[in-house]
């Protein structure tokens, strides 16, 4: 998604491999094996580096493992892409089995902690533990040959922190200990003695530990210097499983929410049936009304108009996120999807200023367009989302009408221009090359209902203040602005010179016919008296005196 294609072969590709993994329902099988690999580039990067951790390269081994059976899984497939990708799968014995035979199970997570390197790999370090894990053993031997050379049978073999290992035997008896002992300490009651071979096994135990952590370290960092001479296969592999992983999951994706293959033409144009917002259409409990989306050299730019949450933004973001899904290599959310060359996306949407820099969001809005109108080209595709809102209402109007002329004229980029100066719409009768559209929405008992769907012509009305009834605006707010709007109406609509209303005037407008029915009223007619009880009947009272605040 970050680095979109443009070479239509190799997205051709990508559509296709995807397309046969969906077909051979072959993503839970993969993701099985691949669930199991971890970051192999990263883990390479830190063997080269000398900073690799014993836990990486156990996940290094267990992710080798793994390679048989993706490549197994792969064998089946047709598609030149899944095949190169098989070859660049295959196992790698010699690094699986040094793995196999260097690393512990379950190794430490830091080499000075110990129980890295697996028994049997190194000799020495084998015998450095045996002399710490066998210690005992050997004590009670070296003890039961030291009582059959004496003869003594109370003798011991013991041990202090200041004086180390010993043997101790009664003074009484101190006579029959053998020349080869020497006497190490004189007691009241007792003798103490050693001799060499306690002497050098004292040393050994004593050292034992350092002596095999350090033989440990020896071990690793050889064992890191010959996986770094594999790191070109160890990435190419690591590559080969970041590709297949998209793809697998850029299937199941598909699969579960049934987008299709794109289809890529050399002439200019975007045309899409049934396209769907897939964020919008994934986290909505509503069913998401599909539009068509149809750009060509004979109509390049859409003029969209229709009321607040209608669905304009969407459109055009689910439009620009097909075009961009089909460049990345996915299926998408559309029934059919059929795309001329594209060189770059560009958008100004959504409202956002920049404080740091002291630019204010009209300012931010005015800088992307300026970047819109100095690079696009009749290849881009370009969404402008109601530009000149962030200024007063005629310089607005003007700035999006320039724009708008710029882009047909100048550019002729594929465009969607949603807005809600519906002056723009006589846009049409200058430039065949703009079609009005709009979103669908009527009112219904009074209540605004929002249909969602593309159809051709400018809309009729915004349905604004509609909207803000239904943001919770108090119900006194919302009967006066439908009065200044009459008013501001029908000042637009007469020919002469007409006073400027004073907006500001404390004598109220009159209010228009409301065609809205009042829900206070609605709940008195429906209600039967005989049938409340005094606690209904209070409890009524209560919910109305509640709602009428809120109207206040």
């Amino acid at each position: 998604l970050a680095r979109p294609l443009r070479d239509h072969e190799r997205l051709a590709a990508r559509h296709q491999a995807i397309g046969e993994l969906r077909e051979r329902d072959l993503p839970a099988v993969l993701f099985d094996a691949l669930r199991q690999v971890n970051d192999i580039e990263r883990i390479t990067t830190r063997i080269v580096l000398g900073a690799a951790r014993p836990r990486d390269l156990a996940a290094l081994r267990d992710s080798l493992h793994q390679l048989p059976a993706l490549t197994a899984t792969l064998a089946t497939c047709d598609q030149p892409l899944l095949a190169t990708l098989n070859d660049a799968l295959a196992d790698l014995p010699e690094v699986r089995e040094l793995l196999d035979a260097a690393i512990a199970e379950k190794p430490s997570v830091w080499l000075r902690d110990g129980g890295v390197i697996a028994s049997g790999f190194d000799e020495e370090l084998d015998r450095l533990r045996g002399l710490s894990e066998r210690a005992d053993t050997t004590l009670t031997a070296m003890e039961e040959d030291a009582r059959r050379q004496s003869g003594i049978e109370n003798l011991k073999l013991a041990y202090n922190r200041v004086h180390g290992y010993y043997f101790e035997v009664p003074r009484s008896q101190s006579a029959r200990m053998p020349e080869t002992f020497t006497r190490r300490q004189t007691l009241k009651s007792v003798e103490r003695y050693t001799n060499d071979t306690l002497k050098t096994f004292e040393q050994e135990v004593l050292t034992a530990r350092d002596k095999s952590l350090a033989r440990e370290r020896e071990c690793f960092e050889a064992l890191l210097i010959t996986l770094a001479g594999h790191q070109s296969e160890l990435r190419r592999r690591a590559d080969a499983l970041a590709d297949l992983d998209t793809l697998a999951a850029l299937a199941d994706v598909a699969e579960r929410h049934d987008w299709t293959a794109p289809r890529f033409r050399n002439a200019l144009g975007v045309d899409i049936r049934q396209g769907r917002h897939p964020v919008v259409e994934a986290n909505s409990e509503a069913v998401f009304v599909p539009n068509d989306a149809e750009l060509a050299p004979d109509r390049r730019m859409l003029l969209i108009t229709g009321p607040n949450m209608g669905g304009k933004s969407t459109y055009m973001r689910q439009t620009a996120l097909i075009v961009l899904l089909a460049h990345a290599g996915a299926h998408v959310p559309a029934e059919d999807v059929e795309i001329g060359p594209i060189d770059r996306i560009f958008t100004r949407i959504g409202a956002s200023d920049d404080l740091a820099s002291g630019r204010s969001t009209f300012m931010v809005e005015m800088t992307e367009t300026a970047e819109i109108l100095h690079h696009a080209t009749e290849r881009s595709l370009v969404l402008i989302d109601e530009i000149g809102r962030g200024t007063s209402t005629f310089d607005g109007l003007a700035l999006a009408w320039a724009v708008a002329e710029h882009l047909l004229q100048k550019n002729r980029a594929m465009t969607l221009f949603a807005t809600h100066y519906f002056e723009l719409t006589t846009l049409a009768e200058q430039f065949e090359t703009l079609v009005n559209v709009h979103l669908e929405a009527i009112t219904h008992n009074g209540e605004l209902v929002f249909l969602h769907g593309v159809k051709d012509g400018p809309a009729n009305q915004s349905y604004g203040i509609d909207v803000a009834r239904l943001a919770g605006l108090p119900r006194p707010t919302i009967r006066r602005a439908r009065g200044l709007l009459e008013k501001l109406e029908w000042q637009s609509h007469t020919g002469g010179e007409v006073p400027q209303m004073d907006l500001f005037a404390a004598e109220p407008v009159a209010d228009p016919v409301e065609t809205e029915t009042d829900p206070l009223l609605e709940a008195i007619d429906t209600l039967d008296p005989d049938e409340l009880s005094p606690r209904a009947a209070l409890d009524l009272l209560y919910e109305w005196k509640a709602r009428r605040q809120q109207d206040l």
